[in-house]
């Protein structure tokens, strides 16, 4: 359904984002980009396409442990699979930008007699252990699971570009948010939350809630109407933001 040319909303749901990452949040992303990446996949055939890091920062180190399917054709022994394991946590660990700690597939068993013992499978992922997750907890429009900040519950695989807010209201929210920095350079630190009305045009949210933290230094008062172009400016462009997500040229997970 359109109106005035401008898709309905079709659900009562809300979208959000932030912007700039935390230290964590970019390390997270960096690293995963090293395990996603054509010189480590070159290097270790054996690293399989079904991948989880989770970052911690402890007093100011940053660790990751990591879940990554191996692909049994490539690994000849489970001595060559711990083989194979230490190799990439050395591989990683000299390759990132700051000292950081990585562990692979902790609940492996360094006896293990046979692969029930480590994380070994055919195709590469854990589907075939019945672990889809198509949509699940991990798609996340900038990449990340971020428990410590506002985030939606919604899905955006799977949904249109036009009318699913799942979709739709994710997206804007992040790209809000680095508008929002990017424009406004007093603020260090933006959250954006877009909640949507079931039926009403996708352009006109039932509520825009704005979460900014200013720089070091920045005088008060600040005129918070300076905030109002940024997002209406964001929400007109909406339907050139569909064409972006419809043609592929925005990642949703």
């Amino acid at each position: 359904m359109v109106h005035a040319g401008i898709p309905l909303a079709n659900d009562t749901s809300f979208g959000a984002g932030h912007a700039p990452c935390s230290r964590l949040e970019q390390a997270v992303l960096d690293f995963s980009s090293l395990l996603r990446g054509g010189e480590f996949r070159r290097a270790f055939p054996a690293a399989g396409d079904d991948l989880k890091v989770m970052g911690r920062r402890i007093d100011g180190e940053i660790g990751m442990t990591v879940a990554l399917a191996f692909v049994d054709r490539e690994v000849r022994s489970v001595d060559d699979y711990f083989a194979l394991k230490a190799a990439m946590e050395s591989w990683l660990t000299a390759r990132l930008a700051e000292p950081c700690s990585v562990r692979i597939n902790t609940l492996d068993a360094r006896d293990a007699g046979d692969e029930s013992g480590i994380y070994l499978t055919v195709t590469g992922t854990s589907a075939e252990h019945a672990d889809d997750g198509q949509v699940g907890r991990g798609n996340r429009v900038n990449g990340l699971i971020t428990p410590s900040r506002t985030m939606s519950l919604e899905a955006a695989a799977g949904k249109n570009p036009v009318s699913h807010v799942g979709k739709l209201y994710n997206v804007l929210a992040l790209e809000m948010a680095r508008a929002l920095r990017v424009n406004i350079p007093e603020l260090c630190e933006v959250s954006v939350q877009l909640l949507s009305a079931i039926g009403e045009p996708v352009d006109r949210p039932l509520l825009v809630g704005l979460g900014c933290c200013l720089e070091e230094g920045v005088a008060l008062p600040f005129d918070e109407r300076r905030l109002l172009p940024v997002v209406q400016a964001r929400l007109a462009e909406l339907p050139v933001l569909s064409m972006r997500l419809a043609r592929g040229e925005l990642r949703v997970f």
